[in-house]
Parts: C-alpha cells; sequence; structure tokens
C-alpha cells in the first residue's frame, strides 16, 4: 500500500464522507489547504530496499532528512451531491482496508480507518467539522508500518466554498 502525503491531502480534500448523515455543505467550488507532517522512516517494503542502488538509498536518505517539516499545499476541488452521498475513498475502498464511523452529524464527523495490505498496516483517524455551510477544517492523524518501520503522517486543513459554479478540470 502506498499511503503518501500527497495521497492523503487529495482524500481529506475530498471530505465528503460515507457517514450515515452527511455534512451539512454547500455544492460547488472548494479550495483546501492542507499542512502535513511526517515523522518516521517510509513505509518501504524490503524487497523494494533490497533492489535499490547505493545511489537510490543515499537519494532517499538525503530526502528523510527533510522529514518532520511541515508542508502546506491548497487546490480547488468541485463539491457534488454525489460525492457527499458517496463513501470517501482514503484507501477503505481498497482489499484489506475498513473503516468505523464513530461519530456522524451534518457539522461533526469523525471515522477510524484501518488497513493491512502487502504488508504494510495503516491506523488512524480523520475528524472534520463544518463549521458553516462554506467553511469546514479537519485532521487525520495516520500510522503507517512496514517491515518494523513506522511512518507518523499528521494533517490538518482548512477549506472554504468559492462559489456553486466549478471550474473545469484540466
Amino acid at each position: 500500500m502506498k499511503l503518501t502525503p500527497s495521497l492523503c491531502c487529495a482524500a481529506i480534500a475530498c471530505f465528503a464522507l460515507w457517514a450515515v448523515e452527511p455534512l451539512n455543505v454547500k455544492l460547488g467550488q472548494w479550495e483546501t489547504t492542507t499542512t502535513t507532517q511526517t515523522a518516521g522512516l517510509p513505509p518501504i517494503p524490503q524487497e523494494i530496499m533490497d533492489k535499490m542502488t547505493p545511489e537510490q538509498r543515499a537519494m532517499m536518505e538525503q530526502r528523510m532528512k527533510g522529514n518532520g517539516t511541515a508542508r502546506t499545499i491548497t487546490n480547488k476541488s468541485c463539491m457534488t451531491k454525489d460525492d457527499l452521498d458517496k463513501a470517501m475513498k482514503l484507501g477503505a475502498d481498497e482489499q484489506g482496508c475498513s473503516r468505523t464511523v464513530i461519530t456522524s452529524t451534518s457539522t461533526r464527523q469523525e471515522i477510524k480507518v484501518e488497513c493491512n495490505r502487502e504488508g504494510a498496516k495503516a491506523a488512524g483517524t480523520v475528524k472534520i467539522e463544518a463549521t458553516s455551510s462554506d467553511t469546514v477544517k479537519g485532521s487525520m492523524q495516520m500510522a503507517v508500518t512496514t517491515n518494523g518501520h513506522t511512518m507518523n503522517v499528521n494533517n490538518s486543513f482548512t477549506s472554504k466554498w468559492l462559489g456553486p459554479v466549478c471550474e473545469k478540470e484540466k
């Protein structure tokens, strides 16, 4: 299972959940700013590590020196009624993953996510709050473990509604 900060951010940006009661948010164009911080070694399967050249390992180690530094991205997405009614992916539609809705109201949702796939285990919690119908904030904490190495991923995000008309995707 490949759980990158980008995947986490994209999943959070699609804050519509599969829960019993969808969030009371407006449909249309949304802008989400996500801050991601990781700690620990990335969950790279041993068979991939074994195939790396010394140069590739050195490059990976160099990249890991920035581990722990918060990264912030902003993106836009289109929220449709179908998105609110569908399950949020977050890897939970993949084999070996499960999700448990802890809390679900029109303003707050908390979901537990667990995955066990290809030797990687991931577990965490997603919390979302619709502070109004046009603003949402939330967080996600995940621990991903492979070969005894654990990487913790912590995300926080804020989303604001931009308008009822979505930009066309490029």
